[in-house]
């Protein structure tokens, strides 16, 4: 039997119960939830599942999270979450990670809508 991963964001002590379901599938039920999972799936180096919860209107061709210098994603927090009604939402968050020995922090409002009973990520306004 496998050893239990505690999830990369922070939130349980089970990976599986927690961001690996929504990476193997399962949709996010909230923002906050997304936002959570895309955190783990950057810090796991998954990037189709970044591309398929990226909204097409906003999502990059392509995505690149393996070619260093790559970061070590070491904490999350959830500063505050907002839902404007049942398709709109917002999660102000702190991402803190070292690059090359580095630490670095990065602060955003993400913007998420939901469209056939999925959220998907928008874009995001970086804090200063």
């Amino acid at each position: 039997m496998a050893a239990l991963q505690a999830c990369p964001c922070g939130l349980s002590a089970s990976y599986e119960r927690c961001c690996g379901r929504y990476h193997a599938g399962v949709p996010a039920p909230t923002p906050e939830a997304l936002m959570r999972s895309r955190y783990s799936a950057f810090a796991l180096g998954l990037g189709d599942y970044l591309l398929a919860t990226w909204h097409v209107t906003t999502r990059p061709g392509d995505l690149d999270v393996m070619t260093p210098p790559q970061p070590k994603w070491i904490g999350l927090k959830i500063v505050s979450t907002a839902t404007q009604d049942a398709t709109h939402g917002t999660v102000h968050f702190i991402a803190r990670c070292r690059v090359g020995g580095r630490a670095e922090r990065l602060e955003e409002t993400s913007r998420f809508v939901r469209e056939d009973g999925r959220w998907y990520y928008v874009d995001g306004e970086i804090a200063p």
